[in-house]
């Protein structure tokens, strides 16, 4: 959603991370950050990035995922997008710091496989060994110059992908619950908002003066005795409404307690009475009471949501087990070049997920 209202909305970086770096197995990875100690550069072999109990991570691992966003990226929004800044980050530091997370996560991962005795059949090792010849055929010559890159490396980084994925879905797999429709229930609604509160330019919500408030629940007093008389709530959306945004659907959890509990209680072509948020106070139509289809759709992200809920505990249990060094020299050395990637239209995980669903 673009609006305020919702408060589960993320920064724009959030949100283009998420279309460029989502993958299945990462979605289940634990929310505490790995132990990490910064020691000196000469304990590590040659580009060795960081070690995890026996596990090492090199350079150039490093650089084929920033290489599979950093072209998604370039796809989407642009070359320009490397020189916007974030909340005061770049976009590179952001994506070195989600590629550096992502990568001691799959490591940590393939240790924890390692202790449940999981590993890759001999189908899944051919299905590696297909995905990394894809993958290498989509590189240009400069990049594989560039990063150092060799098939063989990406069949052990597909390998320790599927490792992971593997040890993901064997956590979850007697993760089943049952969700009924009301759980699920999705609705639609329209909504016309008075503010009672800005945001400074720091995004910090400053509150209206009691006036101000008084005023704002008179415009919206008046609003809803329009729309109770039978005047057109499109009509009065467009006239009063000052959200930037006027419709929205959802399941439960999604917006403020006071706006859901309103909506999930009016039926289709109801108008609620004035509801009154931390955003100010709200006037809200039910457009649909129940949409199947979305409701079905949030049964798979409730079914989701529980399986990393049920990883989590099992990865957050093992994670502080662990112990990791990172080769601070050398990851704050390595400047990313984005002029040396190419479009090749699908990324790393992308030719994951094609080669082993086939």
């Amino acid at each position: 959603m673009n609006s305020e209202l919702n408060r589960k909305n993320k920064y724009f970086i959030t949100a283009i991370l998420t279309i460029c770096l989502s993958a299945s197995i990462i979605s289940g990875c634990g929310k505490k950050e790995e132990k990490t100690d910064v020691v000196l550069t000469t304990a590590f072999e040659d580009n060795e990035l960081f070690r995890i109990d026996d596990k090492n991570c090199f350079m150039e691992e490093a650089g084929v995922y920033m290489r599979s966003a950093g072209s998604r990226y370039q796809d989407v929004f642009g070359e320009e997008i490397w020189k916007q800044n974030f909340n005061g980050k770049t976009l590179e530091n952001e994506l070195k710091d989600t590629t550096l997370a992502r990568l001691a996560q799959i490591k940590s991962m393939d240790i924890l496989a390692d202790e449940w005795d999981i590993s890759l059949s001999d189908e899944e090792i051919e299905k590696t060994r297909e995905a990394a010849s894809v993958y290498y055929d989509l590189m240009s010559d400069e990049e594989k110059r560039y990063m150092g890159v060799t098939e063989e490396l990406l069949q052990k980084m597909y390998a320790e992908y599927a490792l992971a994925d593997k040890i993901y879905k064997e956590v979850t797999r007697n993760v089943k619950p049952e969700i009924s429709d009301d759980e699920a229930r999705s609705i639609t609604v329209k909504q016309i908002l008075f503010k009672t509160s800005s945001l400074d330019e720091k995004g910090n919500r400053k509150e209206y003066s009691e006036h101000d408030k008084k005023d704002a629940y008179k415009r919206a007093s008046d609003c809803l005795e329009q729309a109770r008389n039978g005047a057109d709530f499109d009509s009065l959306t467009e006239k009063y409404n000052e959200d930037d945004q006027n419709t929205y659907t959802f399941g439960k959890g999604v917006m403020p307690e006071e706006f859901e509990k309103a909506a999930f209680n009016l039926d289709t072509d109801e108008i609620s009475n004035i509801v009154e948020t931390g955003y100010g106070y709200h006037i809200i139509k039910c457009i649909s009471s129940f949409d199947q289809e979305e409701t079905d759709a949030n049964k798979e992200r409730i079914v989701t949501e529980r399986k990393k809920e049920a990883f989590n505990r099992v990865y957050d249990e093992f994670v502080p087990k662990l112990h990791s060094n990172l080769n601070e020299e050398l990851w704050k050395s390595f400047d990313y070049d984005p002029s040396t990637i190419s479009s090749t239209g699908k990324s790393f995980f992308e030719v994951f997920d094609e080669v082993f669903e086939s």
